[in-house]
């Protein structure tokens, strides 16, 4: 009753149970979400397909580059965002709890 009230928090093994599924099934079910988005709608499936194409045929070999790197920089930046809002949530809850079991 006390975690449905809000009186208890969960545990710290939940949020890195959490951080580890956003980190890592997240950007592979967002892959897999995009080629069925492909399969069953031949709409999407033809604007992506006409706007890679437009893309590669305007962009040089240098800005292609650029592009790649842009993105998976980009990326990376997510992947250190998400484990420090963890990190955050962690610490936040270590702090609760040792103020909460702290003899005043």
């Amino acid at each position: 009753m006390d975690f449905l009230t809000f009186k208890s928090f969960i545990s710290i093994e939940v949020l890195i149970t959490f951080y580890y599924l956003g980190a890592i099934i997240l950007p592979f079910g967002t892959w897999l979400l995009m080629i069925w988005l492909f399969q069953k709608y031949e709409l999407v499936n033809l604007a992506y397909k006409q706007g890679k194409e437009t893309l590669l045929k305007t962009l040089n070999k240098r800005q292609k580059r650029n592009l790649i790197i842009f993105f998976l920089t980009s990326f990376l930046f997510m992947e250190l965002f998400w484990r420090m809002l963890f990190e955050f949530l962690i610490a936040y809850m270590q702090i609760r709890d040792a103020l909460l079991h702290s003899p005043m």
